[in-house]
């Protein structure tokens, strides 16, 4: 890091990007956003604080929740109001470099990654889809098929025969309808991935974080191109209508957050 003990934050790396786009912008800290150019590449940028930033300051601050959706904020807010004007590649949250001539050396030395991921997702965006089963598609799973009674089990069976049997029954209808349940997420991924270029699935998400009822049978992120977010989002209305019990969420558009792994574009936080 720099010996002012300051250091330069990086948002994202674009592509033809009007530098007019991000007049008047502000990044973490409020810091003001600026533009770093080199090999046809630009970089998103702000001067930022070591006391904040830094390595060790990081290492609490980002154990404040607060501090946390702050900075997540404001970044989101940068790699936005870019990628709404130019192919944009955001790198993860607090990814600093020590000056800009270091910044201007990464857009030289990674110029074919940046490019590679910047070829990808240039005229698509990232579209984020939920789907919740609600108790209406347990409901409507089809009974299973009891099995023919044993030989004997007719008649004198006696009351723990018929407990047993009863508790086998239950379990089949639970198993029958989770599966059936998975089968309508698969199926509703199907439908989507066909208006898609690519998707990435998420983690499922804790109900408590989400404060939602229903269960979560999907969480994907669909990468779409611009021609296509119409008749993807006419799916989604459709599956939303068409499946009892399944409630279909979108979100969107999105920088491509979600299609930039392992192009080297996230960085190490503090970076030499």
């Amino acid at each position: 890091m720099s010996t002012d003990g300051t250091a330069v934050y990086l948002y994202g790396v674009a592509r033809g990007l009007d530098p007019a786009a991000l007049d008047g912008a502000a990044g973490v800290a409020g810091a003001p956003v600026r533009e770093i150019t080199a090999a046809g590449l630009t970089a998103l940028v702000s001067t930022v604080r070591l006391d904040q930033y830094g390595e060790e300051a990081l290492r609490a601050n980002l154990e404040d929740l607060r501090f946390l959706e702050d900075t997540a904020r404001a970044h989101h807010d940068v790699v936005d109001r870019a990628a709404r004007a130019a192919p944009t590649a955001p790198v993860r949250i607090a990814t600093l470099y020590r000056d800009d001539g270091r910044v201007a050396e990464i857009l030289t030395e990674r110029h074919a990654q940046f490019t590679g991921v910047l070829d990808g997702i240039t005229g698509r965006t990232e579209w984020g889809v939920k789907a919740y089963a609600h108790a209406e598609a347990y409901d409507n799973a089809p009974d299973p098929r009891d099995d023919p009674e044993p030989a004997g089990a007719g008649g004198g069976a006696g009351v723990g025969t018929a407990y047993l049997r009863q508790r086998q029954v239950q379990r089949r209808r639970h198993e029958d309808a989770a599966r059936h349940v998975s089968g309508q997420a698969e199926a509703v991924h199907a439908e989507l991935a066909d208006h898609a270029a690519a998707s990435r699935s998420h983690p499922p998400q804790d109900p408590r974080l989400s404060g939602h009822e229903g269960t979560l049978i999907l969480n994907t992120a669909y990468l779409v191109d611009d021609d296509q977010v119409a008749g993807f989002l006419a799916v989604t209305d459709d599956l939303d209508a068409r499946l009892p019990g399944i409630e279909v969420q979108v979100t969107g558009p999105w920088p491509a957050y979600s299609f930039i792994d392992g192009a080297g574009t996230g960085g190490p936080r503090n970076a030499p």
